[in-house]
Parts: C-alpha cells; structure tokens; sequence
C-alpha cells in the first residue's frame, strides 16, 4: 500500500491563494511586494530618465567626489536593461546593492540634481541636472542625499484614496552654546568657522585619504593664533574640536556674538587631480536679492539686521532697509575679498581669477562681512600636501593676518575722517 502523498493539485492552489495573498499585501501596505526592473536609463541634455516594468519602493540620489559622480539608490529594484549616457554623463554603472539597485552615473563635466521626480505611473523617474562649478559640486556633494517617492495613484484612483500620516513633533532643540572670544574686548571680532566635522568629512584626498574636516580645523587654529598674536582683533571659533555644525548655526553664532568679520575655511575638491590654487567666494547679487526677499517676508522681523527692529515697519521699508544692508555687507565682504587674494599670492597657491561669487548658506547673513575661503584643493596632490604641513598652515594664517589687519585699519581710517566720528 502506497502511504506517499504528492498533493499536486492542491499544491497549485496553495500558490495561487499565496500569490493572491502577497499582491493584497503590497495593495494594503501601498508599496508592491514584488521588486521592479530597470528597464533602460538614458541622459537626455540635462535630465536623466530611468524606467521600470513596475514601480519601485523608494529612489534616493548623492554625489560623490574624487571623482565626480551622481550615485542612485532605488528600493525594491534590480539592475539591468540598457544604458545610454551623454550631455554632462560620460558613463552609467548598475550594480545591486541591499534589496535594491544602486546607479552610478560617471561626470564629465560637475553636475548637481536639483529635482527627482516620478511619473503618474510610478515606473518612470526622471532626475533634472544643473551644471555647477567644482565649489558647489563640493558643497552639495557634502549634503544629505535627496529622496523620491512614487505616487500612490499607480495602486488605486485618486478619489478612493483616504489615508492619514501622523507623527511625533520633535522638541526644539536647544540653541548652540556660543563659543569662546579670545582677545582684547575693545577689538573688532573676527570669527573663524572651520568647515565641515563630526559625521560630515567634508571632501577626502583621493590619493592622501586627508579629510577635509581636519585641514580646515587645523587652519582655524592656525588663523586664531596668528591673528591673537598680532594683537589687533579678538578671536571665536565655530568649533574647536571634531564636531558637526549646521549651515545656519555656524554663521548664527557670529551673528549672536555680533562679529565684525566672518571667514569659513574649506578646501576645494574637483575631478581633474591638476586643479590646483585658493579661491575667496562672496555672496552673488542674485543670492542676495533671494535673500532680501526672504527676509522682508518673515512675520517676525525684529533684530534682522544689526539689531534694528523691523517689526515697526510696513514691509516696503523692511525690504529697502534689508536690501540696504545685505548690498554694503556685500560690498566689504567683496572688497575683503580682493584684499585676502592679494596678500594670499606671495605665500600660497592661488588661483588669477581668485574671487568668485556663488549663493552659498554660510554666506547669507545680511549686516555681516563674510567670506568662504577655498584654501586649496584637497584632490590636488601638492595642494593637500602643502595645506597639511605646519608651514601650509602657518603661511594661510599668515595670509588672513595681513589681510584682516589692513582691512580694519582701512576701515577705521575712513570712519576717523567723517565729522561726527570721535577722535582715536
């Protein structure tokens, strides 16, 4: 007697109530229980489309320097399908990677993403490029990665749809303890920001593995030092040590500690290793009138700029008043600007067009002087090597000494020849 059991009709019924159960699933919890496939991904002038035979979880892109690249990271997808480059990409690469698919798209030219987009369908993604310079490829490449979700219009119609998201709102955070003022409290202030730390690296040497974080701390010590021993400023650093400061605190604390001058300290990073010399970045009219903007909007305008209360004012004269302000800001800035590339030349690398303009965060506050100084490039083998010695620092701080000193002194010289100032 035959006691084996071979349920084959039986077990095909199992798999199709599984495989029922499983799409019913991916239907409730609104993302498909099954993975997408890359159908092809093409460059189209200045957007990337990738397309899918059926949607996919999640997608989320980053840049990466040294060299440059744009890496993106898709959620419930496989690689494959075909691949067709051109405009700003030379290359595109698919590999698997966690559950997903990451593509690696080859630059020839620095290019940021600006929008991720899906379709209605869910299955198309198209990513919109912008040309930048090497400082923005820089920056944005050390900001967070941008997400993308599909629409939820791919699973059922857009009327049926009823659904509610809640989550707990955070405490707000308490605001960073300023830092410390060294110096002669009857001097003007200059505050030091040393880019980058704690989890953000900032842009890493290619071949030294240096991290950027460290050389700018280590060339803001450097500045303080040199600036103290002279004797005419007092000193503040944004941080001290190997921590992580966002954008607005960084130039925030200068703003509290009402600084005189403002100077970030980065290094540059680019595809091409030969890239070598120091640039000085000052706020870009355009940014600037973006800005002016802004802030006239704000319900609360009382101590926007240089502690006068705006909250009195109707809002055509909060903006003149802004605009004022932030156009004599950018004008000192622009002017320190010229000064530090100056006596910058004899003692560093730098490059003949060494002041540029860029809408930069760290740059925005609106009656503070502020400049963001590219002391080098970290992917330039001498230049990393120059900037990690005792004497590349001494001769960068060396280079802000004379630079401040000359500014503040030509500064009080003018305000000592108007009539109601006071004699020295």
């Amino acid at each position: 007697m035959d006691l084996g059991w071979t349920p084959y009709g039986p077990a095909r019924h199992i798999a199709r109530v599984l495989f029922l159960l499983a799409l019913l699933s991916g239907w409730l919890t609104g993302v498909p229980s099954w993975a997408g496939i890359v159908q092809d991904v093409r460059v189209q002038d200045d957007r990337i489309v990738v397309r899918f035979d059926t949607p996919v979880t999640q997608a989320s892109s980053f840049l990466l320097a040294g060299p440059q690249r744009i890496a993106l990271d898709l959620s419930g997808a496989a690689p494959g399908g075909k691949v067709q480059a051109g405009g700003a990409v030379t290359a595109i690469r698919q590999g698997a990677q966690d559950g997903g698919a990451r593509v690696v798209f080859d630059l020839a030219r620095p290019a940021i993403v600006t929008e991720g987009r899906f379709g209605p369908d869910g299955r198309t993604l198209t990513l919109q490029l912008r040309t930048v310079d090497d400082a923005r490829f820089a920056r944005a490449a050390a900001e967070k990665r941008m997400s993308f979700l599909p629409p939820l219009t791919y699973l059922q119609p857009a009327d049926r749809l009823a659904y509610k998201v809640s989550m707990p709102i955070p405490r707000r955070a308490s605001r960073v303890p300023l830092p410390q003022v060294y110096g002669d409290a009857s001097r003007p202030l200059v505050v030091i920001d040393a880019g980058h730390g704690g989890h953000d690296p900032g842009a890493i040497g290619a071949e030294s593995g240096l991290r950027e974080k460290d050389l700018t701390l280590q060339a803001a010590l450097a500045i303080k030092d040199a600036l103290l021993a002279s004797g005419r400023v007092r000193v503040a650093l944004t941080r001290e040590d190997d921590r992580f400061l966002v954008l607005q605190e960084r130039y925030g604390l200068a703003r509290r500690l009402k600084a005189d001058l403002f100077i970030s300290v980065h290094c540059d990073s680019a595809g091409n290793p030969e890239a070598t010399g120091a640039t000085v970045y000052t706020l870009s009219e355009v940014a600037s009138d973006k800005e002016a903007a802004r802030l006239a909007a704000r319900e609360n305008k009382a101590d926007i700029i240089a502690g006068i209360d705006l909250g009195t004012q109707n809002a055509d004269i909060s903006s003149i008043l802004i605009d004022l302000t932030q156009r004599e800001t950018m004008n000192i800035s622009a002017n320190f600007a010229r000064l530090l590339g100056r006596e910058a030349q004899p003692l560093i690398p730098i490059k003949a067009n060494y002041h540029r303009m860029a809408s930069l965060m760290v740059l925005k506050a609106p009656d503070m002087p502020s400049v963001l100084f590219e002391t080098g490039y970290i992917s330039n083998a001498g230049d990393a090597a120059f900037l990690a010695s005792r004497e590349g620092r001494e001769k960068v701080a060396e280079s802000v000494r004379k630079a401040v000193e000359i500014h503040f002194a030509t500064r009080m010289a003018a305000g000592s020849k108007r009539p109601d100032s006071p004699a020295l």
